[in-house]
């Protein structure tokens, strides 16, 4: 097998042609969804208005310190399918294959969840055209779209995340309009912060169980880490989206959660619809009805399923990388590390396309098998963030104990220790407490579907330990060597697809 240079006509290299717009939106887009177009009301209706914006404060400093941390680590060393590659060499390959395999189910259970939302919303227009043959389109689209070329992705999640951000900048102008009386009728102030119970509701037990909303709206951030391999500098790019999270947050989550409790009182109990099947509850909905606007249940629905699409679409590009940087570890069949000379990790691609249509099957052959692989993945970002915020602390250790200076980083997160131990405890608090009344109840039915997660994660990272009987590096040996590998797998020369 013949070497080549690594440059982006070169067969079968990954191509590094993402720009710094492409990294940016997708990087923002990630933290706009259905968390925050549906579920934000929830978070409300369970803690009171200052509950809530504390619990997203809170999550968004967490997110912003991993994004720091992960940034340090993909500008030193832009790798495809980074925060595995990282723990494998900065902590232990056992966990390197534990994360990467973790994150790829994760992604791999997503991917069908999103066709199948992406069904249940177009019934919203077309009622009696079956849900699966809209979820079958959604699916052969993005395969489409990540089969012909990273930039084609790069390209439909920054029109999609664009379609994201114009929403929610239009929910903020009329939210801000309502408040003041300049649209739907008298000014509301801020008087849903002083009802009734407001603002804090159920205390801290209630914006510690907000944590659990918050930061499932806010994953997704890690992207800019998975496609750190693939931007043409990711020295500029990737810190110039890192540095734009904490403001990202701070608008689009801090705002909308403001701006909705101020115009709906905590106790409107349409707070708690989580239905994309009823539009017509969403927040964003009934604040734009509130201004007027008549369409706005088609609007969020359009919105919505753009937000869907663009989820799928970044599962499966981040799912096929992670899948092939498993496999340039020896984590995975070696195959799967082929790429095209498109860039394309073309078997990679297949192989998660394939796994994600078999999961969407299984609610046909029985809902209940479907609803176990959905609660399978239900903890796995937040094990990888525990994975990134571990990482980073070793590399930083490492990194000094081997004489380097710090200021030779070409981006420094500026929260180091304190950066990394928070998100790390934080994660940790969230992943015990994803589900405590089933402990108080011991219902160990629900405990075991809440929490599958984290057994599935462990008897990898078991495995792998017992089998090749690995250790956790110690410092001085920790390669630090800025090397690609993973990025330069030679396709055959024969090979032309």
């Amino acid at each position: 097998m013949a070497e080549t240079s690594h440059s982006d006509g070169a067969s079968g290299h990954i191509k590094r042609s993402l720009k710094t717009r492409h990294l940016s939106m997708i990087a923002l887009g990630g933290t706009i969804g259905t968390g925050l177009f549906i579920t934000s009301g929830e978070a409300i209706s369970t803690a009171g208005p200052g509950g809530a914006l504390i619990a997203y404060v809170v999550m968004g400093m967490m997110v912003y310190f991993l994004m720091t941390s992960l940034g340090e680590m993909a500008t030193y060393m832009p790798l495809t399918g980074s925060f595995s590659a990282y723990a494998t060499k900065f902590i232990d390959p056992a966990l390197g294959f534990a994360m990467g395999w973790n994150y790829w189910m994760n992604w791999a259970v997503t991917i069908p969840v999103e066709a199948t939302t992406a069904g249940i919303i177009m019934n919203y227009w077309l009622p009696e055209v079956p849900q699966w043959i809209f979820s079958v389109t959604v699916l052969a689209l993005i395969f489409l779209i990540n089969y012909l070329s990273v930039r084609s992705y790069g390209e439909t999640e920054y029109w999609l995340a664009l379609v994201k951000i114009v929403t929610v900048v239009v929910f903020l102008i009329v939210g801000v309009a309502i408040i003041f009386g300049i649209m739907g009728g008298h000014a509301v102030g801020v008087s849903n912060f002083h009802y009734k119970k407001a603002p804090f509701v159920g205390g801290i037990p209630a914006i510690i169980s907000i944590f659990l909303i918050a930061g499932f709206s806010f994953q997704g951030t890690e992207l800019v880490g998975i496609t750190a391999g693939e931007a043409a500098t990711p020295e500029v790019s990737v810190s110039k989206a890192i540095r734009s999270t904490f403001w990202r947050i701070l608008i689009f989550y801090i705002c909308t959660i403001f701006v909705i409790a101020c115009i709906l009182p905590y106790t409107d109990k349409n707070l708690l619809n989580q239905d994309v099947s009823n539009i017509t509850m969403s927040p964003f909905t009934i604040v734009f009805k509130r201004a007027g606007l008549a369409v706005a249940a088609s609007v969020m629905n359009a919105v919505i399923l753009t937000a869907v699409i663009s989820s799928a679409n970044s599962g499966l590009y981040a799912s096929t990388r992670m899948l092939f940087s498993q496999a340039r570890e020896g984590y995975a069949w070696r195959f799967f590390g082929y790429v095209n000379k498109r860039g394309i990790p073309i078997y990679a691609l297949l192989g998660t396309m394939i796994v994600s249509c078999l999961i969407y099957l299984t609610q046909f052959i029985g809902p209940q098998a479907y609803n176990y692989l959905i609660s399978a993945s239900g903890l796995c970002g937040f094990i990888a963030w525990l994975g990134i915020a571990a990482s980073h602390w070793r590399f930083r250790r490492a990194y000094v104990s081997q004489g380097r200076d710090i200021n030779d980083l070409k981006y420094k997160s500026s929260f180091f220790p304190f950066g990394p131990i928070f998100a790390f405890i934080l994660c940790f608090i969230v992943i015990c407490g994803q589900n405590v009344d089933a402990f108080i109840k011991w219902d160990w039915q629900n405990i075991a579907i809440s929490y599958m997660s984290v057994p599935i994660f462990l008897i990898l990272f078991i495995y792998y330990k017992v089998r090749y009987k690995t250790h956790v590096i110690p410092l001085d040996k920790v390669d630090l060597s800025p090397s690609t590998k993973g990025e330069k797998y030679v396709a055959p020369d024969d090979e032309d697809k």
